[in-house]
């Protein structure tokens, strides 16, 4: 539930950016239309209808297209989810499409009347009068200065546009925040995501011995003499590529205070490097911490906390202690599987191969296959991620495109005068994503800090509904590589969106250009 309220507070969002700035387009381009309605006696309330009305007619069929493509989406994602929980009968209710019709409509009337409010209040002299021209003066110290750069003079242009429209460029700017923000939440929970799944299988050593499989994770796993425990312990150390181990031995406690029986993993050796990811305190080395005591094959072991480890497993409740620990307890209890870390650069094919020569006549064998237990939920939670996160980039796209659409076409006369002057259609092409540029790499600034807030709050919040705590492994997940990434992605988005338009400029007739008006 809180990933998916992120990405629903995130969609909503954008799609009112993208309703306001198609509409403060739409004004924006058809001042000298505006100009005529209030000429021939409409009110400033009837504009603010009109440019309302004119949003509110393709929202209405995009809320009846989007309803549709929903339905088709949730089905198998639900489908999945009650496999998953061993549930039945889930589905869209019918009170949901339509506060969500509802709500869409609401939002785009809202945001179209807020932003066609500027058509309202210009006099009809103003908007005759000004038409497409921008405000005198605006942005000419920008490009004087872009004109100074040693850039090529189309990206110069380009680079200085965004001060002549600051409020266009924002615009443009609030949609690539919200795209980057996006997808670095996205690729974040997906990590985030992973790594639970890797704490959950504590799997880091390259070679085990034993029993293989989930046999050999249960309480009532097979076990092995005393003896042929020592024998395996000093034939994994004879083998020159090794260098560590550490064995697992298993059985069930009881503990005050829980039902049923507690799975109690006991190592011998320091496991500390096999794959636990520690949440508080620290391995088995000292003692902090509450005291619990833990009955044994009838015996009372009084113990003592000393750390906790992110463990999806039994609902979190494994007791993982040292061998030694339950020694006078169960005497009996003998380590029944290993785990081997080679030295760096050592074949662990080879190993293997010596290995299972070495334990065959004590009929155990060794393996380099990492046991995996994945999640079904994190697949399902991974695919959804991932489809969310490009419909958002595509909103973002959109918003992008909704910003320098207009914008193209007020400048149609420029254009057409720096076509005459000599500029190719390449270099047309050049001048428009430029322009966007300031605006996507202000965006992906802001963007990315505002991703990786979203992507801590919420993936606690998870976590705390699945009763977890989690550790700082799981949370710091983004690299400087990846931010780095997501920065340049963020204005990638921004480039992209004015690619279309861009196009057309260049297509655009110089005579044709120079005549528009």
């Amino acid at each position: 539930m809180p990933f998916l309220v992120a990405f629903g507070v995130l969609g909503l969002f954008m799609a009112v950016l993208v309703v306001g700035s198609v509409v403060a387009g739409a004004v924006g381009t058809g001042l000298r239309r505006i100009g005529v309605l209030k000429a021939v006696g409409c009110t400033p309330a009837q504009v603010v209808r009109a440019y309302a009305a004119q949003a509110l007619l393709p929202a209405a069929v995009a809320t009846a297209l989007g309803l549709v493509a929903g339905h088709l989406l949730a089905v198998p994602l639900l489908a999945d989810t009650a496999q998953v929980y061993g549930s039945a009968g889930l589905g869209v209710t019918v009170w949901t499409d339509v506060v969500v019709a509802g709500g869409t409509l609401g939002v785009v009337a809202l945001t179209a009347a807020a932003c066609a409010w500027r058509a309202g209040r210009l006099r009809s002299v103003d908007a005759l009068s000004v038409g497409r021209a921008p405000t005198a003066g605006r942005g000419r110290r920008a490009a004087a200065l872009a004109a100074r750069l040693p850039l090529p003079r189309p990206v110069g242009l380009g680079l200085a546009r965004p001060f002549a429209r600051p409020a266009r460029t924002a615009a443009t700017a609030a949609a690539v925040v919200f795209g980057t923000a996006a997808v670095t939440f996205g690729v974040g929970l997906s990590a985030s995501l992973g790594e639970v799944v890797a704490a959950r299988n504590h799997n880091a050593a390259d070679v085990t011995v034993g029993v293989q499989g989930p046999a050999a994770r249960g309480p009532g796993a097979p076990t092995v003499s005393a003896r042929t425990a020592s024998a395996v312990t000093r034939a994994v150390a004879a083998q020159p590529g090794t260098r560590r181990q550490y064995g697992t031995a298993l059985t069930e406690a009881t503990v005050a205070g829980a039902s049923g029986g507690v799975p109690v993993l006991a190592y011998d050796g320091d496991a500390s490097w096999g794959g636990f990811r520690m949440v508080a305190g620290r391995w088995l080395r000292a003692e902090v911490g509450d005291t619990v005591t833990l009955t044994v094959r009838g015996t009372a072991v009084r113990v003592r906390i000393v750390g906790e480890v992110l463990d999806t497993s039994e609902g979190g409740m494994r007791v993982f202690t040292d061998v030694s620990t339950l020694g006078a307890a169960d005497p009996d209890l003998t380590v029944s599987g290993w785990a081997v870390e080679l030295k760096p650069g050592t074949d662990a094919d080879a190993c293997v191969t010596a290995l299972d020569r070495a334990l065959e006549p004590l009929g155990l064998g060794a393996t380099n296959t990492k046991y995996v237990n994945g999640s079904d939920m994190a697949r399902v939670m991974d695919a959804m991620t991932a489809l969310l996160t490009l419909m958002l980039v595509c909103v973002a796209g959109l918003g992008v495109l909704g910003a320098v659409v207009p914008d193209t076409h007020e400048r149609i006369r420029e254009l057409g005068v720096h076509k005459a002057l000599g500029m190719t259609p390449r270099q047309t092409v050049v001048l428009v994503p430029a322009s966007v540029v300031p605006a996507g790499l202000v965006g992906a600034a802001v963007g990315v800090p505002l991703g990786l807030s979203v992507h801590g709050v919420v993936t606690r919040a998870m976590g705390r509904t699945a009763g977890l705590r989690l550790p700082e492994s799981v949370l710091s997940v983004h690299g400087a590589p990846l931010l780095a990434l997501l920065a340049l992605a963020g204005t990638a988005v921004a480039v992209l969106g004015a690619l279309l338009p861009a196009g057309w400029a260049a297509r655009v007739r110089t005579a044709t250009a120079l005549r528009t008006e």
